[in-house]
């Protein structure tokens, strides 16, 4: 705020060795400050509707502060700094004449960053670690920190819905937000929209097939729609500084350590626009996807994760594994299961396992540790490349839908059809 100094309070363990920038905004927060959602910014011409959402969004009973993190690299064209300068001059004036006592927005502007680092997860966490500062000022350990984008909208509960979620649920430490891409309208070419109703469809197969298998780490994992407690942020390191894929490498620090939620009860509206940033995630997806209009887009075939059902049951037999018995008992686990198994030392992983576990829980815990969603992308991948293909998405989400949920439907249904079958499982 103008006028007004930083206050400089003793910074804790995670910001003194992880932090990259002391505090940055000045004046001391409310008393009442609860929620702080962090936003990142490059180039967002879409920026002051998404904080024109967050300020018509009910107030819940804490108080709220919006953080946006503007950001360019060393490499960055000269035009897009200068969009950046005057969507920093836009917002912050936009910011001060919309800021009350119940919510307030500090826009920041990080230029020239170095183009190692320089990215979106480098952008979150820059904010996100400026929330720890903010909450550290009022003491506030267990504030929540909001990760939302530069070109969502969310539904007028939004605030409310998530300060209830945290209030009834005091052990969990991150959760995942309900998302929708909005699927039609004039805001963009129809490709687009079919597009995302493609990539949406996959990754929501993708996490109700692997709950299908018994994989208990099944979650959404989409940057502007998570957030998480202040302490549990920085016992867990904070956020990574990945230009793609943060999100899913974030909140799957989370996931194994049993307090993991997911908020149901609003949602989130992520634009479906395309963008070539990013190596890798929705807005590279629906470029790819609108480029090629004709070609069938695919995912992973289910038969991967039937196989892997049937490994995933057996775990709390696998302690009663012993090594004179082990090949008999490992040759009757399906061969794409056991090829990739074999590629991951499991033999040797599972009796450190069993030599370390005490009791059926433990073990199973331990397990799923090692067992957990990074190794399962690694299955997939594997299953992929050596036994089964990709399929088409659609034929894959038909077969969800059918085989495992029991629903009817048509055979040649589209993609929006099955996405919106999908979403209302969630």
């Amino acid at each position: 705020m103008p006028g007004q100094e930083i206050i400089n309070v003793p910074p804790t363990a995670y910001l003194q060795k992880q932090a990259l920038f002391g505090a940055q905004i000045s004046g001391k927060p409310s008393d009442g400050l609860g929620m702080i959602v962090v936003i990142p910014a490059k180039n967002e011409p879409k920026l002051i509707d998404s904080l024109e959402a967050l300020n018509q969004a009910f107030k819940p009973k804490c108080d709220v502060e919006v953080i946006v993190v503007i950001n360019d690299s060393e490499k960055d064209e000269p035009k897009l700094k200068e969009q950046n300068r005057k969507l920093f001059e836009k917002a912050k004036k936009w910011g001060s004449a919309h800021s009350t006592s119940q919510i307030k927005f500090h826009i920041l502007y990080h230029r020239n960053l170095l183009p190692k680092h320089a990215g979106v997860g480098l952008a979150r966490k820059i904010g996100m670690d400026e929330a720890i500062y903010r909450f550290q000022q009022v003491e506030r350990d267990n504030g929540v920190i909001i990760c939302f984008d530069a070109d969502s909208s969310c539904k007028r509960n939004y605030f409310k819905a998530i300060e209830a979620h945290f209030d009834e649920n005091p052990k969990t430490q991150a959760c995942s937000i309900h998302y929708e891409h909005p699927l039609e309208g004039e805001a963009f070419p129809q490709k687009v929209y079919r597009a995302i109703a493609l990539y949406e469809l996959h990754l929501r197969y993708y996490t109700q097939v692997q709950r299908f298998a018994g994989f208990p780490f099944a979650f959404e994992t989409i940057g502007s729609s998570m957030a998480v407690r202040a302490d549990a942020y920085q016992k867990q390191g904070g956020m990574n500084r990945r230009k793609a894929g943060e999100d899913f490498y974030f909140l799957h620090k989370f996931t194994h350590l049993g307090h993991f939620s997911e908020i149901n009860t609003t949602t989130v509206i992520p634009s479906p626009r395309r963008s070539d940033r990013v190596p890798f995630g929705t807005g590279k997806a629906v470029g790819d996807i609108s480029d090629k209009p004709k070609e069938v887009f695919e995912t992973y075939a289910p038969q991967s994760f039937v196989d892997l059902q049937s490994f995933l049951k057996s775990v709390p037999k696998l302690r009663n594994w012993k090594s004179a018995d082990f090949d008999v008992k490992f040759k009757k686990l399906p061969p794409a299961v056991t090829a990739f198994l074999e590629t991951v030392n499991f033999k040797e992983k599972l009796f450190e396992i069993t030599e370390n576990t005490s009791n059926a829980e433990t073990f199973k815990l331990r397990f799923f540790r090692w067992f957990n969603a990074f190794m399962m992308m690694k299955y997939v991948h594997f299953t992929r490349d050596h036994f089964y293909p990709n399929v088409p998405v659609e034929e894959a989400a038909h077969w969800l839908l059918t085989t495992h949920f029991g629903k009817r439907v048509k055979k040649d249904a589209a993609a929006k059809d099955l996405l919106l079958k999908l979403r209302k499982l969630a």
